[in-house]
């Protein structure tokens, strides 16, 4: 029996031997494709070559690619664990041709390598093949039911509609019939009583598709008319798991040698067995997916957070820690636990992994921690919703308390029915989804952008000069029109330009594009699929014509000024703090930087201060940048030079030196250290468990902040009468300054006994209640702690009311004895009628509670109100 890794390999191999280049697997989670937050499919990393952008190194390619599913149409995720081989995370296998070889040899190879390498049995094996759609005068693609026809009988060849056999990367662009593989997985006695025919596509567990070609032919248009792509493209994907499954004998994928181990790992670390309990089992299972997920994506440089690709990590891995909560009794962290298991599986293939380790654990367990935190406080808030619910005799909750505890406290839906359940309770789902979809419906209206069709004046491809030049005589290629927030942008290609598209952590840049007829502002440049675009705001009125592209030249110094200091920075960090920092990602602006980086303790000021002492040395020096362009990446490696984690890069790369610091970088730098003028840094701080992040200043930037706190050492001295001493005459002033603060405490201290003594004696019994009322200016931290005290003294039947002013703002207050409450008296529901009377409101606890308000004129009538309702 094969395993996971000499499958991997053998795919691999084959495709080499029919003259194809083994490509690396691209990183999981993106960074410069404003598209996509995930890799979540084998084509990802192409996507510039289909569409056109840059010429193919590589006709054929093949690779192992490591994807994401878990939002937009590729969404998996609430099916993981509940079925046998739907994953997060998972591995495609693939093979590519752009614009050589197409439908013939894609299925004459995928044939060969499934049943005469691999030895599967041909007569489980099914092929799908696009029937055609009539609406779009699609026919169906006899051509590739021909070449099926040499391997397959007809009888498992199948028509696919549109939805399965047509795929298109998104609303536009290239797109085509595609044709998938089916394999037929059940017991010989099952195939005999039903026909796998019937199966195929009909979502059987064991009936799965394990493969499909793509044959790339069409580019949809924004009318969503077709027109043929000038050089087609195979694009095949694999599931690497599903050939497992197949190959070793299984029913599902989480009985193979990939998630076999880690599930051991789970059941030794819950004391529970696997195949024993139904619910138990489908949490091993999702935790077992969930954690590869998390680990690679943090190897990515994708760290857990509340924004964008950093959440959707963030919920994957609440969900897993949900799923060991509640299934597997598991209370304190242990996921991080399951990564050295993870890494005996998995290490050899992505060396990541290991090196990786401490921060993958480390980020690991403090997210864990922290949402059983959440969790214990979600319970405590669902368990006063279920005691509202039963005092009030309701059999449901409310849509609105579900989506307040699963939106503001992070508490999963699903378990609050889990928990409703077991009280005979249950929640208004309808209201719940009303609300999901409000929230939705207002992200796709924040985040929407609408773009036209491309408008091509001329082929060809960008040449970027901006190395060597900020201002290029340049023509447009194409552009197209796109709207935002109700804005009309338009993005501009040209045939060369200066301008550096964000990347890399660095922002794009601004300038202008000058012609003899006008001048057009360029407000950002960015990267779309690899291909530079240029926005703004107006589009030239004479397209054809001769332009000038000219970057703002200040703000492209302030840049390379900024993101070489982050060089400086990087290297600094490694001498002071040691050889385990690793950069976790950078932002360059003109006015500042920020670098972030693996450490596992706060950096003090003493290193801090070696850090900026370092670079600024290395500034002063005047150390030349050595630049090395489209280079081998082996003889960049020889170099020494730093390669990020989650960055991909091609076979040719760029090097950037400065002394011993040596990096891979696209980026724009000084020409020499001396022109970063100073580095200053700022701040430095938590980003995540073992991940800090420093933020820093160079050049004008550092003279206006010595500007500043220079202007303040001379207003303080002018405080202080100039004293020569300033430090001296500053202690004296703050021990002085605590010695009356001590004085004015404890004359508070008095006051507040006199007026308590003066409150008690003036006490009145009203129905039986010991009422004690207050009507004064007063602050509001004085009210409070004359409240508790009296409360302190008088235990049963007390009832403090006030309604007090300070700087003209009202405030009411209502503290019951324990016994009232008992009763059925809420102060909270008190003070909130009260404070209508001073328009205004606020609440608390049954036993004590405050209420502001606007009208200090109302505070009398509001008094008399609590009085009535607390004796009525």
């Amino acid at each position: 029996m094969l395993t996971a890794k000499e499958i991997r390999e053998s795919f691999k191999n084959f495709f080499a031997s029919k003259g194809h280049q083994i490509v690396p697997s691209a990183p999981m989670v993106i960074k410069d494709d404003p598209t996509l937050m995930f890799t979540n499919a084998g084509m990802n990393q192409f996507k510039d070559i289909i569409l056109g952008n840059v010429d193919p190194r590589y006709k054929r390619v093949a690779d192992s690619q490591k994807c994401l599913r878990v939002s937009g149409k590729h969404n998996d995720l609430e099916e993981v664990g509940l079925d046998t081989y739907h994953h997060t995370m998972f591995e495609m296998l693939g093979n590519w041709s752009f614009g050589d070889y197409f439908k013939k040899e894609a299925i004459d190879w995928a044939w060969e390598y499934l049943v005469d390498v691999l030895k599967l049995d041909p007569e489980r094996l099914y092929a799908t093949v696009f029937e055609g759609y009539e609406p779009e005068g699609l026919e169906r693609d006899n051509e590739a039911a021909i070449y099926w026809e040499k391997h397959l009988p007809a009888s498992h060849i199948i028509n696919g509609n549109r939805h399965d056999n047509f795929w298109e990367m998104g609303d536009t662009g290239p797109c085509g019939p595609c044709s998938e593989i089916h394999i037929d997985l059940r017991s010989e006695k099952e195939r005999a009583e039903v026909d796998g025919l019937t199966l195929v596509n009909a979502s059987h567990p064991q009936v799965i598709e394990i493969w499909n070609l793509v044959f790339m032919q069409y580019n949809r248009k924004a009318d969503a008319t077709l027109e043929p792509l000038p050089a087609r493209v195979i694009d095949t994907g694999m599931g690497f798991e599903r050939l497992c499954m197949a190959l070793q004998g299984k029913t599902s994928n989480y009985d193979t040698d990939v998630f076999q181990p880690l599930i051991g790992a789970i059941a030794n670390l819950s004391n529970k067995k696997y195949g024993d309990d139904n619910s138990s089992d489908i949490a091993m299972r999702v935790i077992a997916d969930h954690v590869r997920t998390i680990a690679f994506s943090i190897t990515d440089g994708q760290l857990p957070s509340n924004a964008k690709a950093g959440y959707v990590i963030r919920r994957i891995l609440r969900r897993a820690v949900r799923y060991g909560y509640t299934f597997l009794g598991q209370h304190s962290a242990f996921i991080y636990k399951l990564i050295p298991t993870l890494i005996d599986t998995m290490g050899d293939a992505y060396p990541e992994l290991v090196s990786q380790k401490e921060l993958i654990e480390k980020v690991i367990k403090e997210e864990e921690e922290s949402f059983l935190r959440t969790l214990e406080t979600g319970m405590k808030l669902l368990d006063k919703v279920i005691e509202d619910a039963r005092t009030g005799g309701k059999k449901k909750i409310s849509g609105k308390d579900a989506f307040t505890l699963y939106d503001t406290y992070g508490f999963p839906l699903d378990l609050t029915e889990l928990i409703l359940k077991e009280n005979d309770l249950s929640a208004d789902l309808d209201e719940f989804d009303s609300l999901m979809r409000q929230q939705k419906e207002r992200a796709r209206n924040a985040a929407a952008v609408e773009t036209g069709d491309w408008v091509t004046l001329k082929e060809g491809t960008t040449e970027f000069v901006g190395y060597d030049y900020t201002e290029y005589e340049v023509s447009l290629l194409r552009y197209r029109q796109i709207k935002q927030k109700n804005q009309t942008l338009y993005q501009l290609v040209l045939d060369k330009t200066p301008f550096y598209a964000e990347s890399g952590g660095q922002v794009g840049d601004t300038g202008v594009i000058v012609s003899e007829f006008e001048t057009i502002d360029v407000i950002d440049t960015r990267k779309e699929n690899n291909l530079p675009v240029h926005i703004v705001k107006q589009l030239p009125k004479h397209l054809e014509v001769p332009m000038m592209a000219c970057v703002d030249t200040d703000k492209r110094a302030a840049c390379a000024a900024n993101h070489s200091a982050t060089h400086l920075i990087d290297e600094a960090l490694r001498e002071v703090l040691g050889e385990h920092v690793e950069q976790k990602g950078s932002l360059v602006t003109p006015d500042s930087l920020r670098f972030d980086f693996s450490h596992f303790q706060k950096v003090t000021p003493e290193e801090i201060r070696k850090v900026e002492h370092l670079v600024n040395a290395r500034i002063r020096e005047n150390i030349p940048l050595t630049e090395y362009r489209n280079i081998p990446i082996a003889e960049a490696r020889e170099l020494g030079a730093i390669a990020l984690f989650g960055e991909k890069y091609g076979e040719e790369v760029r090097v950037i030196r400065f002394g011993s610091s040596v990096e891979f970088c696209g980026g724009t730098h000084v020409k020499a250290t001396g022109n970063i003028g100073m580095m200053k840094i700022v701040s430095e701080s938590s980003v995540a468990a073992g991940v800090r992040r420093i933020e820093a200043i160079t050049g004008a930037k550092v003279e206006e902040l010595l500007d500043s706190a220079q202007d303040t050492m001379n207003e303080l001295r002018g405080l202080f009468n100039n004293a020569p001493d300033l430090n001296s005459v500053i202690r004296k002033h703050i021990e002085e300054n605590a010695g009356l603060k001590k004085q004015i405490e404890e004359f508070l201290k008095e006051k507040e006994a006199v007026l308590k003594e003066r409150l008690l004696k003036n006490m009145q019994e009203i129905n039986g209640i010991n009422v004690i009322k207050l009507n004064c200016p007063m602050p509001s931290d004085l009210v409070k702690n004359i409240a508790f005290q009296l409360r302190g003294e008088i235990t049963e039947n007390l009832a403090f009311v006030a309604g007090t002013y300070d700087a003209g703002k009202p405030l009411l207050t209502v503290m019951l004895s324990d016994n009232l409450v008992a009763s059925g008296l809420n102060a909270s529901a008190i003070v909130r009628e009260a404070a209508k009377l001073i328009q205004g409101g606020g609440g608390g606890q049954p036993h004590f509670a405050q209420a502001g308000g606007k009208n200090v004129e109302g505070v009398i009538a509001a008094v008399g109100k609590m009085i009535e309702l607390v004796t009525k």
